[in-house]
């Protein structure tokens, strides 16, 4: 409906979309023109590629709306751009440049906005030279090391569903729909 309750609006679980970006054969190229804050931010990390415009924000936000991403969202992240750095973007929620990113490991490349169709389409052309089933195995070797996230994320999910039925949980989303900060330190034990 268009509104916001801290779960997400596509109406597929996320971890059904990390699954399928995952396990198509083909290459997933994440193209980044404005926000990926959030969400954005675990596909950016999720897609075998990242290309961004130098107009790119990145950055996680769950926390300062009481949610996260207990999976592949923080588990693989931190595989992408180092544990340090994806417990400091989840814990502290800041924005990052696309400059920052690419020197983090999130962004493979960094152009200007005007040319970020034609540079996506490049790699496209590129990729399409290559051999598929050659870049399918690639692409399941790259995956195997991390497939027991997948359990893991699992398991996060679900813990997250019971999390999402607490006090804690409602005053970030209404805190974000009055928009107001929300008062967590109640909650700290």
């Amino acid at each position: 409906e268009g509104s916001y309750d801290g779960r997400g609006t596509i109406g597929l679980p996320i971890e059904e979309l990390q699954s399928l970006i995952r396990d198509v054969p083909k290459p997933v190229i994440a193209r980044v023109q404005g926000y990926a804050i959030g969400g954005g931010n675990v596909l950016a990390a999720i897609c075998d590629l990242t290309i961004a415009s130098d107009q790119a924000q990145f950055g996680q936000v769950g926390p300062k709306v009481g949610s996260v991403d207990p999976g592949f969202g923080t588990a693989y992240l931190a595989q992408v751009v180092g544990e340090k750095k994806a417990r400091e973007m989840w814990y502290l929620c800041r924005r990052y440049t696309a400059e920052e990113a690419l020197k983090m490991g999130l962004a493979n490349t960094v152009v200007s906005s005007d040319q970020l169709d034609a540079e996506v389409d490049r790699w496209c052309a590129e990729i399409m030279d290559r051999s598929p089933t050659a870049l399918a195995i690639a692409k399941r070797s790259f995956n195997s090391s991390t497939e027991n996230m997948r359990g893991i994320s699992s398991m996060g999910m679900q813990a997250l569903a019971l999390y999402y039925d607490t006090e804690e949980s409602r005053e970030g989303v209404n805190a974000f729909m009055e928009k107001r900060k929300p008062e967590f330190r109640k909650y700290v034990k």
